[in-house]
């Protein structure tokens, strides 16, 4: 349950691996598959069932609607997930009579943009000839409806991309998944189980690994693997992913072996080589590496120490297997940057295993995935990049690193024009002073079409407090020659960082709206500063002015956030609504020259930014 428009890299990475060491291994995408059941014509019967069957206190207006609607949406929603896949394209011009799609409350988004009686709401965003965008536009707001009816009359926890989020998120202890998973299946666990099924049945496997890169994933994967084990208890089930990797690192809960046999921590292809030998009974437990099991009722930790196979050794990632021309493209936010993460079908490749900086005290910086760096050749990249779209057919790709070294991008970047590779790509970098202009056109040039980046706190004193080796100046010139040579550029911003004012906020978004203004980054996020036990704040919290609050002494499952309390007085959650509500006009060109304090709900002090503190950055030169 990650996203629906493109598959998740890691199996992909692990399907690569395995093979090249003549493993036959098989990856499915159950998450994409149950969706695509839920939305088919027997998936949305059994939900008019599940509707019809509600109480009257649990009937809402979107249950109504889709009651009332039911033989409409019945007939449009094959069609509207053909659209979607780029199989219907001339849908399209149906879509967008308004006419054709059935509105349920998410279209009311819509009237925020209407301006005069009769005028198209959507003109702004796609103009005359935006076709296919806004029909995709308004599909995603049916889907959205569709999933609202879900959430509504079958279960509250519902989502496309964090499913059961909480169940899982920061949880020290399992009672609320063990509880949740010990409940009669609904009608999404039951399609879920009966897909697993037949997975089991057409691959036949030895061995099943889970992938669960994020706690919206955890509850879904428990259930694939409570029913691979109600069927056929021999198969070995694994856990993996980056959520085990941040949170289960102290696991000590024996419950979650009810389950799976194994859960393996960090990079995992060390891991499974040993596993794989002790299951064909070539190892023996003590010489498992990075691996918790259970024995007796009580959790066992092995790790036999062994090296991590090198970064340019572990094969070319493959999607063979995965239904290509099934996933959905969907435009949530109409902004260009944004859409990249939720339109498109993107090859997710890693340039460098770990981050070369690794010094951000807000960053799980001591763990695996962000301390061990290592980068594989250009030519290595290029190899890989070209046998991906020879397998796939498609030229963009996502480089999914923590931030891609401008040494690896600089070399990547002239490797794939010297062949004369066309691809289009983005990814996430520090933005340090290394991207002059001339590396920027480079990168330009070579099929770079949106980089992201974090300015975080957009504070120098809280920069330099947060060790991210940045000033707001150098962002603002950065982002400025990204945006120059024709580049999108996101900013990933933070709020509630500890000892972060009101002032100290107040100021971010200033800045942020110079940013927007002069043209240097064309859209952002704001989220709120979490401190974990793997970052320096959470390691050395007296450095940072806070002190950490105990996390539950018997807590035996998930270990990663921490609370913490901050002495600075400033209300994070007034100021943070102002922030994202600012934020989000600027990505849709309203309010860029408006006083920042209107944006905030509660009383706040003029900004001590100079009105053209970004205009003087650009004009100089570091």
């Amino acid at each position: 349950m990650t996203q629906l428009n493109t598959p998740y890299p890691s199996t992909a990475y692990l399907t690569g691996f395995l093979r090249s060491r003549q493993i036959d291994a098989q990856q499915v995408d159950l998450a994409l598959t149950l969706v695509l059941e839920l939305f088919s014509p027997t998936g949305l019967a059994q939900i008019r069932e599940a509707v019809q069957a509600l109480p009257d206190d649990r009937r809402t207006p979107q249950t109504a609607w889709f009651d009332a609607e039911f033989d409409t949406l019945a007939a449009v929603t094959p069609r509207v997930l053909r659209f979607l896949q780029g199989q219907d394209p001339t849908l399209a011009h149906r879509i967008n009579t308004r006419r054709f799609l059935p509105e349920g409350a998410r279209f009311a988004s819509l009237d925020h943009y209407i301006g005069e009686e009769g005028e198209d709401p959507l003109a702004w965003a796609f103009g005359a000839l935006g076709l296919q965008d806004r029909a995709r536009h308004l599909a995603t707001l049916f889907l959205n409806d569709l999933a609202d009816v879900l959430r509504d009359a079958v279960d509250e926890r519902f989502e496309f991309v964090r499913y059961a989020e909480k169940l899982a998120a920061a949880q020290a202890h399992f009672d609320p998944l063990a509880e949740a998973l010990a409940e009669p299946p609904h009608l999404i666990d039951r399609t879920l189980q009966r897909l697993t099924l037949q997975a089991l049945e057409q691959h036949n496997p030895d061995v099943v690994l889970l992938s669960v890169p994020f706690p919206g994933s955890v509850y879904a994967a428990l259930r694939i693997a409570q029913a691979i084990k109600a069927a056929r208890p021999e198969v070995v089930c694994v856990l993996g992913g980056g959520y085990v990797n941040t949170e289960l690192r102290e696991l000590a809960e024996p419950r979650l072996f009810d389950f799976v046999d194994y859960v393996t921590l960090d990079a995992g292809e060390r891991p499974l080589l040993a596993l794989l030998e002790h299951v064909a009974g070539k190892r023996s437990k003590t010489r498992l590496v990075r691996t918790f099991w259970r024995e007796e009722g009580t959790v066992r930790y092995t790790n036999f120490v062994e090296p991590d196979i090198p970064f340019d050794e572990v094969g070319t990632p493959t999607w063979d297997g995965l239904p290509l021309d099934r996933y959905l493209s969907l435009l949530d936010m109409l902004n260009p940057m944004n859409r990249l993460w939720s339109d498109g079908r993107w090859n997710k490749l890693t340039i460098a295993h770990g981050c070369y900086w690794k010094k951000c005290s807000f960053c799980d910086v001591s763990l695996d995935y962000i301390s061990r760096y290592e980068a594989a050749s250009a030519e290595v990249l290029v190899d890989r990049i070209e046998a991906i779209v020879r397998e796939t057919g498609q030229t963009g790709f996502h480089f999914v690193d923590e931030a891609a070294p401008p040494k690896a991008l600089k070399a990547l970047a002239e490797e794939l024009l010297r062949r004369n590779v066309a691809i289009s790509w983005w990814g996430n970098i520090r933005f340090e002073k290394t991207f002059t202009p001339e590396l920027c056109q480079l990168l330009a040039d070579s099929g770079c079409i949106a980089i992201s980046g974090g300015l975080e706190v957009a504070s120098d004193r809280l920069l330099k407090l947060m060790k991210k080796g940045v000033s707001v100046e150098q962002v603002a010139r950065v982002t400025k020659a990204f945006a120059d040579a024709g580049v999108l550029v996101h900013a990933y911003l933070m709020y509630g960082f500890p000892t972060q004012t009101t002032q100290d906020t107040v100021d971010a978004l200033e800045y942020v709206r110079q940013l927007f203004e002069h043209g240097c980054i064309h859209s952002g996020f704001f989220h709120r500063f979490a401190c974990t036990v793997h970052s320096p704040v959470g390691m050395n919290p007296a450095e940072y002015g806070v002190t950490l609050q105990p996390l539950p002494a018997d807590g035996r499952f998930a270990k990663n956030d921490i609370a913490f309390i901050d002495p600075t007085p400033t209300d994070h959650d007034g100021l943070g609504q102002g922030l994202k509500k600012g934020l989000y006009n600027f990505m849709h060109g309203i309010g860029i020259d408006s006083d920042i304090r209107s944006w905030f709900p509660v009383r706040v002090p003029k900004t001590t930014v100079p009105r053209r503190f970004v205009e003087r950055a650009l004009s100089t030169r570091s």
